[in-house]
């Protein structure tokens, strides 16, 4: 209105292009106030989550680097001795697991689990950045009385025995043992696991219904500190499984092995989940500053549910020094992670120069770079393994 009362006093004639430009003129206006608007509440929860302006990519450290949280997985095929609970092979998340590892639901029937742990290898040799991954096992929940396993409360089964003698094929692989401390014959595993060269002890808590609190397991504890083997374990909110007890992946419930000497890697910064009306990070945080042996790995803090985490991680103080690199492979290979998720930390040349990397464990090295991460948090992860050369027979303490 106002340019057409502009045009009568300059008794400018309004033709129908004049009118068709206002017009255009008028929604294109409306359309940037809109973006403007979008742009504005994007920038205000920015900095209300991630506490400032986007953090300077800093040099990459040279290769190669060791990534600390790498998963397998399998059906029993070529007797593995894994499983995977039926409903969840008729979900759709199984389908995107499979296409993450590379593989087809036929080729593991016909070629055996091991395939798997072949295309992580080969997937690993194509990259630039990565040398070598940790394969974690994972065990699962044990019956109380016998102190087996008990495969009706077991969703997942990775066996220790399957990973270990599949990674010893490969130069490129290391491979975390998983052992439930409720086994009959656990220490005796623990003790089988390090004489194999397992670099560290990998649990999820909240689905293999270990309390790390409970003072029975000191005698566990102990062992794996007379065998320098780390507890890598599952801290905040579990959503890859249908059935998890959040509680008992509580940062706070780690105090009793970082008090036997244990050093405990904290999986994903403990994102997501509050226990006793606290965010779990913030309990962990609080854990930092009495621990020197406790560590968290960022795994998992690129994905779409977790944006909120990283910078926190990067950015308090009580995570300084503290931090070290995980992928949480398959995940990070899923749409669950991408570059165009941080359209107000990356430019659009950088979105796509990311999105492009064929490689999925190059690509989610120069994501980290490219937001923040320092060199030191990549390096950090061969740090704090047990040094598989060390194959020594199995001794008690």
């Amino acid at each position: 209105r106002k340019q057409q009362e502009l045009w009568e006093r300059e008794d400018m004639p309004i033709t129908t292009s004049n009118a068709w430009g206002s017009k255009t003129r008028r929604r294109l206006l409306r359309v940037l106030l809109v973006l403007a608007g979008v742009c504005g509440v994007m920038a205000l929860t920015r900095q209300v989550l991630f506490q400032g302006p986007p953090l300077p990519p800093q040099p990459l450290p040279a290769p190669p680097l060791v990534d600390l949280h790498v998963h397998t997985a399998g059906i029993g095929a070529g007797d593995s001795g894994c499983f995977v609970a039926k409903y969840l092979q008729q979900s759709y998340k199984f389908g995107i697991y499979l296409q993450a590892f590379g593989v087809t639901r036929e080729e593991v029937a016909r070629e055996g689990d091991g395939l798997l742990i072949r295309r992580i290898s080969e997937r690993l040799a194509q990259g630039e950045r990565v040398g070598s991954a940790v394969i974690l096992t994972l065990d699962g929940a044990v019956d109380p009385v016998s102190g087996e396993l008990d495969r009706e409360a077991t969703e997942v089964y990775v066996p220790t025995e399957f990973v270990a003698r599949e990674t010893a094929r490969f130069t490129n692989l290391l491979y975390g043992a998983s052992i439930n401390p409720h086994r009959r014959d656990a220490l005796q595993r623990l003790d089988r696991a390090a004489a194999e060269g397992a670099v560290l002890v990998k649990w999820i808590p909240s689905i293999m219904k270990i309390d790390p609190s409970d003072e029975c397991l000191v005698p566990f504890y102990d062992r794996m500190k007379h065998h320098g083997l780390p507890l890598l374990s599952h801290t905040g909110e579990e959503r890859s499984f249908t059935k998890a007890d959040d509680a008992l992946a509580d940062p706070e419930r780690l105090r009793l092995p970082l008090q036997r000497g244990v050093v405990v890697i904290a999986a994903h910064v403990a994102s997501t989940g509050a226990n006793a009306g606290e965010p779990d990070l913030e309990r962990l945080a609080k854990l930092m500053t009495g621990f020197p042996n406790l560590y968290a790995d960022i795994s998992s803090l690129t994905q779409v549910n977790k944006l909120a985490y990283l910078r926190p991680a990067l950015t308090r103080p009580e995570f300084a020094g503290r931090l070290c690199h995980g992928s949480d492979f398959p995940l990070m290979n899923t749409a669950l992670v991408s570059p165009w998720f941080f359209p107000l930390d990356l430019t659009r040349e950088q979105m796509e120069t990311l999105a492009a990397i064929g490689n999925p464990w190059d690509r989610d090295v120069a994501l980290k770079q490219a937001l923040g991460v320092p060199p030191e948090v990549f390096q950090r992860s061969a740090t704090l393994l047990r040094n598989p050369a060390t194959r020594r027979a199995a001794s008690h303490p």
